[in-house]
This record gives structure tokens, C-alpha cells and sequence, in this order.
């Protein structure tokens, strides 16, 4: 099977960088999303970073046009229908990914590819709300899609060997490197780098450091590019806590546990760069 038309479902922070990678990788693209304000921030995002790549020299203005032309947009899951791959970016929810991977069942080829981006839920779950489990599987990109070169597919026990190998080399043509894990909690990236951040939360909690200490000395001792408490803003805080919440209950393990502090804020709405305020104040910034 040969991969040309590919859909995205889910056009928020990591879904209209996933778009602008498979539309700059060559790829005919349709980014699906009920809500039309963000069908057209998602263009908007895509067009100003592609000008941006124009003006510093590093892409060619013919490159951006036709990257732009590959895009094109929808809101029914119905577009999605003639697509050879389907990413799922939705809210982390398993039960909604569920619902939309049933229905996605029912609308695409019997030989599209249907694709998860989550970070740590269980993937075996949503292959089994499907009559094609062996051809779903888990595309975990890293934000930011377009500037991360990490793809983290997972393979569950019903994956067909054939559909992930199509999928892997698929993934080769992004100019990404390819690993795969199984259908762990976590999977290798979030389950490593996970009890890092939430550390870092604990230690804030604590009074052991200020969050600019914290920051600033994973940063020049490390040589981390954004200092933990940075990253937890960056990703959202309502998401690590997500995150968590499925490591711990999955494990039990107290490393995963999430902090008081983390589940205040949330609560708070303090959820991080989208809602303006977490650990820092980016409206003071803007």
C-alpha cells in the first residue's frame, strides 16, 4: 500500500504542526476540525511560519505556495473518508477517541491506516472500538511536530505487521527518525521524561527553588533548551496531568503520582501558553 492522501483530525497546537509536516513533506492533506475559527487559525499558523521560513532565506516562496496548495480543510469526519492514513489529534480523552475511531471505521477505505497521535493512552483501547485493530496504531509526534525529529510509533498486540512497516517507512519520508514501543503507559518518551517534570512541580511545591531556579539550572547544567517548568506550560497543564493521572493508574507507581500544586492550578484554569497564565504569566509577556 502506498501512502498519498493523509488526514488530520484535530487542528490545535499539535494537529496544524502535524499538518504543515505532511504538507511540506509532499503529501496531499485534509485538516478536519468541527470548529471553523480553528480550520482557519490552522491555515493562518501554517501560512505565517512558512513566511517566516521565506523571509530568513530558509525556504523559497515557490516551496510555500505549494505547500499552502497541498492544504486543504473540512469539518465532517466524512472528509476524511478517501484518505490512506488518518492521524487522530483530538483531546486526550480515551473515551472520545474511542467514539471517533469507531466512526472513522465506518467511513474509511478498509485499507486506511487510522493513527493516534496520544502521548501515554492505551492504544489497544482504541483498536478494539474498531473492526480493523490491526490497522490502528499509535503516531506520537513531539512538540513541535515541525522542529522535533522524533516519531514514537506504538505497536499494539493486534497491529498487522505489514500496516506498521507501511506506516514506519511513511514516517521516514517526514524526515523523522522512526522508533517503535509497545502500548505502555508512557510509551518511552512520556514514560521516562514524565517523573523529570513532575519533580520539578514537587520541588516548586516544596520550597526548595523558585521556578526560575528550577528553570534556569536544568537549562545551563544540562543544556536543556526549556527548563521543566517551562516544558509542563508549554505542553498545558491539564495535559500533564493527564499524563499522570493514566501512568499512575496504570503502574501505581508514586513517581507518577500527580502533585497537589499541579491539580490546583488546573483546577485554578491556570493551565499554562493557552490560557495565558501557569507557572509563568505570559500575558504580561504578550
Amino acid at each position: 500500500m502506498e501512502i498519498k492522501k493523509v488526514g488530520v483530525l484535530g487542528t490545535g497546537q499539535m494537529g496544524l504542526g502535524i499538518v504543515q509536516v505532511f504538507a511540506q513533506s509532499g503529501y496531499d492533506v485534509i485538516a478536519v476540525d468541527s470548529a471553523p475559527e480553528m480550520l482557519e487559525k490552522c491555515v493562518k499558523s501554517i501560512a505565517k511560519r512558512l513566511q517566516n521560513q521565506v523571509e530568513k532565506g530558509k525556504l523559497a516562496q515557490d516551496e510555500k505556495d505549494a505547500t499552502m496548495a497541498r492544504i486543504t480543510t473540512g469539518n465532517k469526519l466524512e472528509d476524511l473518508a478517501d484518505c490512506d492514513l488518518v492521524e487522530e489529534v483530538v483531546p486526550e480523552s480515551l473515551e472520545l477517541k474511542k467514539t471517533v475511531f469507531s466512526e472513522l471505521d465506518k467511513l474509511c477505505k478498509k485499507d486506511t491506516i487510522l493513527a493516534t497521535n496520544t502521548s501515554g493512552l492505551s492504544v489497544t483501547d482504541m483498536a478494539a472500538a474498531t473492526n480493523r485493530g490491526e490497522r490502528l496504531i499509535g503516531m506520537h509526534f513531539h512538540n513541535p511536530a515541525p522542529v522535533m525529529k522524533l516519531l514514537e510509533y506504538v505497536k499494539t498486540i493486534m497491529t498487522d505487521e505489514e500496516a506498521l512497516e507501511t506506516a514506519k517507512k511513511f514516517g521516514k519520508t517526514l524526515g523523522k527518525t522512526v522508533v517503535v514501543a509497545p502500548d505502555i503507559g508512557g510509551f518511552i518518551v512520556t514514560r521516562l521524561f514524565t517523573p523529570f517534570l513532575l519533580g520539578a512541580v514537587r520541588m516548586l511545591e516544596g520550597g526548595i527553588a523558585t521556578k526560575e531556579e528550577i528553570d534556569i539550572s536544568m537549562k545551563q547544567a544540562v543544556n536543556h533548551p526549556m527548563g521543566p517548568l517551562e516544558v509542563v506550560d508549554f505542553i498545558g497543564l491539564d495535559t500533564e496531568l493527564s499524563i499522570a493521572e493514566t501512568l499512575y493508574e496504570e503502574t501505581k507507581d508514586p513517581k507518577y503520582a500527580p502533585p497537589v500544586l499541579l491539580r490546583k492550578m488546573v483546577t485554578a484554569g491556570w493551565l499554562g501558553r493557552k490560557t495565558g497564565k501557569g507557572f509563568y504569566d505570559y500575558k504580561k509577556l504578550a
